[in-house]
């Protein structure tokens, strides 16, 4: 599993049960609210400082999701994608990556077409059953309960970087590009 972590360079996201606990709460007024992981945004941050982008592709589209994409420096956030593989192709293109070089977070079937093909998938703990048998890894933790910053984690320490940036910041560095 190490060898398809070392060669990671972007994750993607699916927004609704991997962002968040797939919650929405609508009050009378029609206001939308989701609730995020603070340890999840966390993680996207520090990743992002030693050099790996993201992306988001939702079913989804509300404002809400583009204000945390924004908070997070997500540049790219595909809404209203019902059918995700135009969107994921058009990544692909725009920073000349692979499928290889992609991990992808997914917890529902429509995620499963770009499940299949990324060089690293997986999916929180609470994924759907179809899902969670087809991904390289599944989550202890719940989609909107750091399941994202898990599997983070899990690719900074296969990458073999985690450690040296924890170091780094120990000591104050600020962290470059991964080797």
């Amino acid at each position: 599993m190490n060898q398809k972590l070392k060669k990671i360079k972007m994750i993607i996201l699916d927004v609704d049960g991997v962002l968040t606990d797939a919650g929405l709460m609508i009050g009378y007024n029609g206001f939308e609210y989701m609730k995020f992981n603070v340890q999840d945004g966390a993680g996207i941050v520090l990743a992002q400082k030693i050099g790996y982008r993201f992306a988001m592709i939702t079913g989804r589209n509300t404002a809400i999701i583009s204000r945390r994409a924004k908070m997070l420096h997500i540049k790219d956030v595909y809404q209203n994608k019902l059918y995700k593989m135009d969107s994921y192709k058009k990544i692909l293109k725009k920073y000349k990556l692979k499928d290889e070089h992609i991990c992808y977070i997914g917890d529902d079937i429509l995620d499963l077409p770009i499940l299949m093909r990324v060089g690293f998938s997986a999916a929180p703990q609470d994924a759907v059953p179809d899902v969670k048998k087809r991904v390289d890894y599944v989550a202890k933790r719940l989609g909107g309960c750091g399941a994202v910053r898990e599997i983070i984690d899990i690719i900074l320490d296969g990458a073999g970087v985690k450690d040296q940036f924890v170091k780094d910041i120990m000591k104050g560095y600020k962290a470059g590009k991964p080797a």
